[in-house]
């Protein structure tokens, strides 16, 4: 069926929408990097170290990320479209980094609307074991609050579980790590669906000189309790700008999925963001 030619808000065009508004991140990034720091010659130094840890998420540094998820197409959801940001802290407490995260969702319902609000609020805490330099290990409990502001955007669920992160540093050009967390429900609305979900995120960042580098993040999600799953695969596009007191790190990720099983699973999903890390004077 051929589109009609003065319709211009369809899902596509709204994915492309968000791929310009996340490269125009990349150019005013790059237009930044005047004001910061200028590499040594030789591309290493404490600038490329910099650049490496960047995308560390057991960096022992104070951090606060926007994160962005916009999803023009889903399965079983013709038409539908959905939006997650993701307002994400983290804090070093001697052997300990915990992080917080509270999304701000829209999301399908059931009646081909959507509902926006508050989701829920998750945090865990990693206990960081002494590792060999450049590899970064933590493991630690996670507690998600039903936040939520409408049924749509939340579980109504208390819940709790482990999150396990490695980051591999010990190449300036590839970096590797994964986050793998688990969570249950153990209290919370009792006529709302139990949750029991396993999520997986393998990332591998390659620099490309310049902060300029190459990232992949996606997150497969397997819900234990209803079998349903999303496994995408992801390639985008980062820039780390250094300074004297802040590491700010643009960049913006398309995530293909390869493999799912149930409705309103994404079939593709723009991931944006725009994080700070605030180095110690």
């Amino acid at each position: 069926m051929r589109a009609d030619a003065g319709t211009s808000t369809g899902p596509r065009t709204r994915a492309r929408r968000a791929l310009a508004c996340g490269f125009a991140l990349l150019v005013a990034g790059s237009a930044l990097t005047a004001r910061a720091e200028e590499p040594p010659a030789d591309g290493g130094g404490p600038v490329a170290s910099t650049a490496a840890d960047a995308n560390n998420p057991l960096a022992k540094t104070q951090a606060f990320n926007l994160h962005d998820y916009y999803i023009p197409t889903m399965s079983e959801a013709p038409d539908q479209t959905a939006n997650t940001f993701w307002l994400r802290y983290a804090q070093p407490f001697g052997k300990w980094l915990v992080r917080a995260s509270l999304p701000l969702s829209r999301v399908p319902a059931g009646d081909g609307t959507t509902k926006s609000g508050l989701g829920d609020f998750n945090a865990f805490a990693a206990y960081l074991f002494d590792t060999k330099p450049g590899v970064s290990f933590g493991v630690g409990p996670q507690v998600t609050v039903p936040t939520a502001t409408a049924d749509e955007t939340g579980t109504g669920k208390w819940q709790g579980g482990l999150a396990a992160v490695y980051f591999n540093a010990t190449s300036p050009s590839v970096q590797w790590g994964g986050l793998v967390t688990w969570q249950a429900d153990f209290a919370g609305d009792a006529d709302r669906s139990d949750t029991n979900v396993l999520a997986v995120q393998p990332f591998y960042f390659v620099q490309l000189g310049k902060g300029l580098y190459a990232r992949s993040t996606a997150i497969m999600a397997f819900n234990l309790e209803d079998g349903s799953y999303n496994v995408p695969a992801g390639l985008g596009i980062g820039k780390v700008i250094p300074t004297k007191s802040v590491v700010f790190n643009v960049f913006v990720e398309p995530q293909f999925t390869v493999l799912s099983h149930g409705a309103r699973q994404p079939e593709l999903q723009v991931f944006v963001g725009f994080n700070t890390q605030f180095l110690k004077k």
